[in-house]
């Protein structure tokens, strides 16, 4: 008992582990690298916007909108990523979005302008837009191939990816914060640096296929998702999803900012939304992965929309309670 017991904490224990070692060697690479991006991403991005507002002088209405656009380049453009890489192959697209993401970085290092920091926050954005629709196209592709030999399948894949992804949202953070005690410059510049060692690695080691659309019409892969209606829907919600959760980049610095007087503690935010994640994406995906998504979905998109108003709630609350105390010393000095 005691044996099947230990056997099965350390199963937990180490279950991010094992389902990386029985990932395909290709899988691996993608999630890894994909880990790697949210390092070298969000060492910058949390911090951007403080330094739009404190270095530049920028307001926060313009910062709103310098973010806004980078959402859009990046989100509002994942169609050509995936078109791209239906189109040209895979390992092309990846190539030449971390190559704009590298350029991207070195601008906002750079640039002190509106106008330069509105080009770096495109390329930025676009960059994504290039390589992770073609990356999660090839963890599609993988993970197909490795459920009809008796691996692991798509579900547990994208749950792997997910916790790749939320390691390096946990990490860049903490590691951004750390150079900003130097600048924010030296921060983009290491993550440039970063996107160069990815360009490297899927040079030598990411399969070089052609795009699994290469000879059909441009518009054939877009018929068919016009005409999955289950799908469209899907779409359609989790852009809601994204508008929502992308406020987060604008609002949680500068509320910090505000309350605490420093944007040091940003870090920690990110890192410990990222080490729930880290700590209960697979396990809830293994109790739910038979479950409808029909089911699954709504219930998701209920708490994110418990967890906004009751931020909205205590941010009205805390607004409330300064108030006052604003009022009385503007009294007292008159």
């Amino acid at each position: 008992m005691t044996a099947g017991t230990d056997g099965r904490r350390t199963r937990r224990r180490w279950s991010f582990l094992d389902d990386l070692q029985r990932a395909t060697p290709t899988v691996r690479l993608l999630v890894l690298t994909q880990l790697t991006f949210n390092v070298g991403f969000f060492m910058v991005l949390p911090y951007l916007s403080v330094h739009l507002t404190s270095d530049l002088g920028l307001g926060a209405a313009l910062v709103g909108v310098v973010l806004g656009i980078r959402t859009f380049s990046q989100q509002g453009l994942f169609f050509v990523g995936g078109t791209l890489a239906d189109r040209f192959g895979i390992k092309p697209v990846v190539l030449v979005g971390c190559g704009l993401r590298v350029l991207g970085f070195l601008g906002l290092a750079v640039f002190d302008s509106l106008a330069g920091v509105l080009v770096a926050t495109v390329l930025v954005g676009f960059a994504a837009a290039l390589f992770s629709p073609a990356v999660e196209s090839a963890v599609a592709i993988e993970a197909g191939k490795s459920e009809r030999l008796g691996g692991p399948g798509r579900v547990e894949t994208f749950a792997l990816l997910s916790v790749c992804n939320q390691i390096g949202s946990f990490t860049g953070p903490l590691v951004g914060s750390l150079l900003l005690l130097v600048d924010f410059r030296v921060a983009c510049l290491v993550a440039a640096v970063i996107f160069v060692v990815i360009i490297a690695a899927h040079l030598k080691w990411l399969p070089n296929e052609p795009g699994e659309h290469h000879d059909e019409p441009w518009h054939a892969g877009w018929t068919d998702v016009v005409h999955n209606k289950l799908f469209v829907l899907f779409a359609i919600a989790m852009s809601a999803q994204l508008v929502a959760y992308n406020q987060l980049y604008l609002l949680l610095p500068l509320e910090i900012e505000r309350a605490w007087g420093s944007q040091k503690v940003l870090g920690w935010f990110f890192a410990l939304s990222a080490v729930f994640v880290v700590t209960s994406q697979l396990p809830i995906t293994r109790k739910v992965r038979n479950r409808s998504p029909l089911l699954v979905l709504p219930i998701g998109f209920a708490v994110m929309a418990v967890a906004f108003l009751v931020r909205s709630y205590g941010s009205s609350r805390r607004r409330l309670h300064d108030r006052p105390e604003e009022t009385t010393e503007i009294d007292s000095e008159m």
